[in-house]
């Protein structure tokens, strides 16, 4: 897999990196990352190395055990961020040292992979259960009038306003906690779709509440 992100991405100059003063162990990483020939490949190994602990750091942390399975997710973790540095390199400008940047990869890629191992051969809920949500919350013998009514507006304004996709969003990730990468994945799109959907789905959600005289504060999230 290092092999593969070094050939998927050319060489990237190092002379992006201004405005600030890099260590000499960053500058050491940019400049053979950004090398045209075996420099290159070479960091890039023992970079993976670095992801890898990384990555195994993440795993273990979430709860997995050393195991064929954990190490094989924790291997796939630090193949794919060493892809991401190196398909992002021309983005570092030295705000922080080049590893700290380098392991956030490895950490984000190690705890998508364990998120969607916890979901693996579950059934993602989508609408179902978060209307059950509403519906009780809005008959509860706490609810009071004020309450009741919004959440009714709330749940006229999803079924109304928003198109079936927005829906299945809005009420899987806000309703059902599913997490992002996980309803990424079964619906086979984006975590920056997904976001995406869900800001228009807030607004449009909001719009309709103001419009039924019942708009929340504007800086409220849903």
């Amino acid at each position: 897999m290092a092999q593969l992100a070094i050939r998927s991405h050319p060489p990237i100059s190092a002379a992006g990196v201004v405005g600030h003063a890099l260590d000499g162990e960053s500058r050491d990483w940019l400049r053979a990352l950004s090398d045209a020939g075996s420099m290159r490949e070479a960091a890039a190994a023992r970079l993976h190395a670095l992801l890898l602990r990384a990555a195994r750091f993440e795993v273990a942390r979430r709860g997995g055990a050393r195991s064929g399975e954990f190490d094989d997710l924790a291997t796939q973790a630090a193949d794919d961020a060493l892809m991401a540095v190196m398909r992002k390199l021309h983005t570092y400008r030295g705000d922080s040292r080049f590893m700290t940047w380098a392991y956030k990869f490895a950490l984000l890629e190690a705890a998508v992979k364990m998120r969607k191992r916890a979901w693996h051969g579950h059934e993602v809920p989508l609408e179902a259960d978060g209307w059950a949500q509403l519906a009780d919350r809005r008959g509860s013998p706490d609810a009071d009038a004020e309450s009741s009514e919004l959440i009714a507006a709330v749940c006229d304004g999803i079924a109304e306003a928003l198109t079936p996709h927005q829906r299945t969003v809005l009420v899987a990730l806000t309703l059902n906690d599913v997490p992002i990468d996980v309803l990424a994945d079964r619906l086979g799109t984006t975590r920056g779709a997904l976001y995406k959907t869900l800001h228009d789905a807030r607004r449009k959600l909001r719009t309709r509440l103001a419009k039924d005289g019942l708009g929340p504060d504007p800086r409220a999230e849903l």
